[in-house]
């Protein structure tokens, strides 16, 4: 039920751009980003609770029981100011209902190159983020649009 929700979803947002007849924006903004961007925001807007159960299904039937609070957020990347995916995070439930977002920092040490993920207050603070301690990410959830 929840593959053919979200395909629904996703066919919606092709058939708006395939009706507005627009694959590239002349300022240089590409149509397809912005509906991906809107897209991820939708889907864990709209599927975030049934996610984050099947997330803690998945590992309770490997015998890791979840014993803390979890709930889906938005994957925001920094960098490109745009939500990327969505991420499952872990704590105590008056720490993760802060949680509005995970922000994804990208670097690179020498041959290393890592993301850094940090539970966020907020889904707009691309600038000042604020951490929200006690809370930790559990889960990477990759939404193919």
């Amino acid at each position: 039920m929840l593959r053919l929700s979200v395909k629904r979803i996703l066919v919606g947002v092709a058939l708006a751009a395939a009706l507005m007849g627009v694959g590239r924006a002349t300022a240089g903004i590409d149509l397809g980003d912005v509906l991906k961007v809107g897209g991820v925001a939708l889907i864990v807007s709209k599927f975030g609770p049934q996610i984050n159960n099947a997330i803690n299904k998945l590992t309770l039937q490997h015998g890791v029981e979840v014993k803390e609070v979890t709930k889906v957020v938005p994957i925001l990347s920094v960098g490109q100011g745009g939500f990327i995916g969505a991420a499952q995070v872990m704590g105590a439930e008056e720490d993760v209902d802060r949680v509005k977002a995970v922000a994804q920092l990208e670097g690179r040490f020498n041959a290393f190159r890592f993301k850094v993920l940090i539970p966020v207050e907020s889904e707009k603070a691309i600038k000042n983020l604020k951490r929200v301690n006690g809370v930790g990410v559990s889960a990477i959830i990759d939404i193919k649009i």
